[in-house]
């Protein structure tokens, strides 16, 4: 199984700076990250929108180190808030943040993480457009679900992830299928133990099932979190059970993966959102996107065999 090793790899400088530095490396990354500034970025989310399609934006960046970082993270997100303003974009395309790179895991970091995403969120919901809290590991859950409590007091259309692969994710699921909440259901991108995470890829997929049920049978507002395709069936099939129209719900793919069938479930009269990731911290980013699935892997050998 080369998906924990890829998923080592995105935690090692030394893979870092050898992955980096491949001149292969930038060709296959701009697959996945369509632009390192908020004004490369802005004519994709124009053009996705025209098409039909809506989009989550998310500034890439984790692990940071030093209270100014954190900073910089509320900055660059306020300042992609204010371009989709200017457009009028606002009612089209949302954003997604990493907590850890709003100081989660600093010293006082759960206190920090929310002064800062705070501003991002209050600055959204005047465009007319939310935030969602993207999981990470395990060790961030209570900080991120805790903090997702507080934003939705003041703004309820905050929205947060959850990850199948994870033991605990069944009761944090029957809690938040409220009426009110966005919850986006992922498989899980990160190495986790089997103390707390399903390891085979089967019973993956059946928590995802067994989950997917719960959200739909709540009363929130689920957003799927897949590209593939019985999953995307089994999705239609419980919604329909559900008794739920297909504005009650979204479909959420990553830019560069599927583009045929983002535009597909849009023609069908779904909503269909496309993650779109940018900025130059893409490297953790870039890895669990390979360890996700084969393909991308092999997408990305072919390419480094083509170019040397």
């Amino acid at each position: 199984m080369l998906g924990p090793a890829i998923l080592a790899a995105s935690r090692s400088d030394k893979m870092r700076r050898i992955v980096s530095a491949a001149p292969v490396t930038k060709p296959v990354v701009n697959r996945f990250i369509p632009g390192e500034t908020v004004d490369q970025v802005i004519p994709i989310v124009v053009d996705l929108t025209q098409k039909g399609l809506e989009v989550t934006l998310d500034v890439v960046g984790e692990d940071i180190t030093r209270v100014e970082q954190s900073h910089a993270a509320r900055d660059a997100y306020l300042e992609l808030i204010e371009q989709l303003k200017d457009l009028g974009l606002g009612e089209r395309a949302e954003m997604s943040v990493k907590l850890s790179m709003f100081g989660q895991t600093l010293e006082g970091g759960h206190e920090l993480a929310l002064a800062n995403v705070r501003p991002v969120v209050e600055a959204a919901a005047a465009i007319g457009t939310t935030v969602t809290l993207d999981a990470e590991d395990h060790t961030t859950l209570d900080s991120m679900f805790a903090i997702h409590e507080e934003l939705r007091r003041d703004f309820p259309q905050t929205g947060c992830v959850i990850q199948a692969y994870l033991f605990r994710t069944e009761d944090d699921a029957r809690r938040l299928a409220a009426a009110g909440s966005r919850v986006r259901i992922v498989k899980g991108a990160y190495k986790e133990p089997a103390s707390v995470a399903y390891q085979d890829k089967a019973e993956i997929d059946k928590a995802y099932v067994r989950i997917l049920k719960i959200l739909m049978e709540g009363s929130g507002y689920p957003m799927i979190g897949s590209h593939d395709p019985r999953l995307i069936a089994i999705t239609q099939e419980l919604a329909r059970q559900a008794g739920r129209k297909l504005d009650e719900y979204e479909f959420q793919m990553l830019y560069g993966i599927r583009s045929e069938e983002h535009l597909r479930l849009a023609a069908e009269g779904h909503r269909m959102r496309v993650y779109t990731a940018y900025g130059t911290d893409w490297y953790g980013y870039f890895m669990r996107r390979l360890a996700e699935k084969p393909a991308n892997l092999l997408f990305f050998v072919r390419s480094m065999i083509t170019k040397n």
